[in-house]
C-alpha cells in the first residue's frame, strides 16, 4: 500500500478541524507543513493499523523519512490539546450527539524491568508473573453515547510518592503489638 497523499476525508478532516482551529483560538490553526504531517499520520494509521514511522516510511516509498515524522511530532509547536478539544466537538456537531455519560477507563502496561525515561513510569506489580516490572497506568477520559464512545480526555497516572510511603509507615504501625508503639501507655 502507497500513502502518497492524505485520503479524500482525512484531508476534509484536517481541513474542518484547522479551521475549527483557527475560530477557538486565532492563531492556533495548522501550517501547511503541520496539516501535511498529520495528514500522512492518519492516512498511515488507517492504512498500517498501527502509530510507527519506519511502516509510514516504507508505505510511502521512502517520501516521508522517520526523521522528519519524529521530528515534527517531538519539535513542532503543535496545539495538542486545541486539537483533541476541537476534534471531539466536530465529532460531536457532525452526529448530532446532544448527551451521553462520562466514564473512565484505566489499564496498567508493563514495559521493562530497567526502563527509567519513559514518561511517568513506576514500580508496577506485573500480574501474568506476580513479579514487578516498570509499567505505565494510561487513564482515558471516555463520552459513551447510545451511537458512539469518543475519547475526551487522556492522561498518565503515577502514585504520589509521599503517599505511598505514608501507607508503608501506615502498614507498618499496624503491625505492631500494643506495647511496642512509642508513647502508648498500657493499664
Amino acid at each position: 500500500m502507497l500513502m502518497n497523499a492524505p485520503a479524500t476525508f482525512i484531508q476534509s478532516y484536517i481541513d474542518d478541524l484547522n479551521d475549527a482551529l483557527n475560530q477557538l483560538k486565532p492563531g492556533a490553526a495548522l501550517t501547511r507543513i503541520q496539516a501535511a504531517w498529520l495528514g500522512t499520520c492518519l492516512t498511515g494509521i488507517l492504512l498500517m493499523n498501527s502509530l510507527c514511522w519506519a511502516k509510514f516510511e516504507r508505505a510511502s516509498l521512502g517520501d516521508c523519512k522517520v526523521a522528519a515524522l519524529s521530528w515534527v511530532f517531538r519539535k513542532a509547536s503543535i496545539p495538542w490539546e486545541w486539537l483533541l478539544r476541537v476534534s471531539v466537538v466536530l465529532i460531536l456537531k457532525r452526529y448530532g450527539i446532544t448527551e451521553g455519560v462520562l466514564a473512565f477507563d484505566e489499564s496498567d502496561r508493563a514495559r521493562s524491568k530497567s526502563t527509567k525515561r519513559i514518561y511517568k513510569v513506576y514500580k508496577q506489580k506485573h500480574k501474568g508473573s506476580g513479579g514487578y516490572v516498570n509499567g505505565q497506568t494510561i487513564v482515558l477520559l471516555l463520552l459513551v453515547t447510545s451511537s458512539i464512545t469518543v475519547p475526551v480526555g487522556f492522561f498518565f497516572y503515577m502514585p504520589d510518592p509521599a503517599l505511598k510511603q505514608w501507607d508503608k509507615e501506615d502498614k507498618r504501625r499496624r503491625a505492631m503489638l500494643p506495647h511496642e508503639i512509642p508513647g502508648l501507655l498500657s493499664p
